[in-house]
């Protein structure tokens, strides 16, 4: 398999502090056609940081490139390239999910045509088709997170970025979004995801990058977690619980 010649995501050395540093000169590479699932505990620095990516925080210092764009330098350009879901939708309640689909195209200065192709199929792809008409304002928390995905996906980004992006689906609406997520690797976009549910990483992601305290503290597939772990015969959600609390007890030491 050929390589792009850059990366879809390179961080080196990131950081950025609010009252303590909530992202401690973290550096990591995903290729591009990967899905990365990123994991850590409540306020490790995962929100922080894809943040720092989104363009919606300014990092303290360090760099940041997107599919060969310098992010800090070309933030609009980068802009173009990617995507960006936050655990909590939000989206225009006053319209309903095609005419947000139409109005986030013209954002994008997206030809017409195209546009309306693109939302009707994502609409079908994320099982929209019945709340089409119907304003956002009446739609559950499940729907309007497939919403603002289909907002995210109208313009064909190269990079996803998503946060929680299971957060209040039902088993029917999280199959269909797993979907469109994997056939849109399938067809070379890179995603990259936190989470807190560990089986859909575990299933998912073909790496995982765990941190803790703003740092990346271990990376790989699961298998290659299992072997830094120490528990090659495990599930992830053993493997994360023990590399977090030998980090944890590291800093304790460090700290006494």
């Amino acid at each position: 398999m050929t390589h792009a010649p850059f990366p879809a995501l390179h961080l080196d050395g990131l950081h950025k502090r609010f009252d303590k540093p909530a992202v401690d000169g973290l550096s990591l590479s995903i290729r591009q056609g990967e899905f990365y699932a990123l994991l850590g505990p409540n306020g490790a620095g995962k929100t922080t940081t894809l943040r720092m990516v989104a363009g919606l925080l300014k990092p303290d210092s360090g760099r940041i490139s997107i599919c060969g764009i310098d992010a800090l330098a070309d933030p609009i350009e980068a802009k173009r390239v990617m995507a960006w879901v936050p655990d909590e939708p939000m989206i225009y309640d006053k319209l309903d999910p095609m005419e947000y689909l139409e109005f986030v195209a013209g954002l994008w200065a997206m030809d017409t045509t195209i546009a309306e192709r693109q939302a009707r199929e994502l609409i079908t792809m994320l099982g929209l088709d019945q709340q089409a008409t119907t304003r956002c304002q009446g739609l559950s928390k499940g729907m309007r997170q497939k919403v603002a995905l289909a907002g995210a996906l109208i313009h064909d980004p190269k990079l996803i970025i998503l946060d929680e992006p299971l957060t209040g689906l039902d088993a029917a609406a999280a199959r269909q979004v797993k979907a469109v997520l994997k056939d849109r690797v399938a067809n070379g976009v890179t995603v990259i995801m936190t989470t807190h549910i560990l089986e859909v990483a575990e299933r998912m992601a073909e790496r995982i990058g765990v941190i803790a305290n703003g740092r990346l503290i271990a990376e790989g597939t699961l298998d290659e977690l299992r072997a830094q772990s120490g528990k090659t015969d495990t599930n992830l959600e053993d493997v994360f619980l023990n590399l977090v609390a030998d980090t944890e007890r590291l800093t304790s030491s460090i700290a006494a």
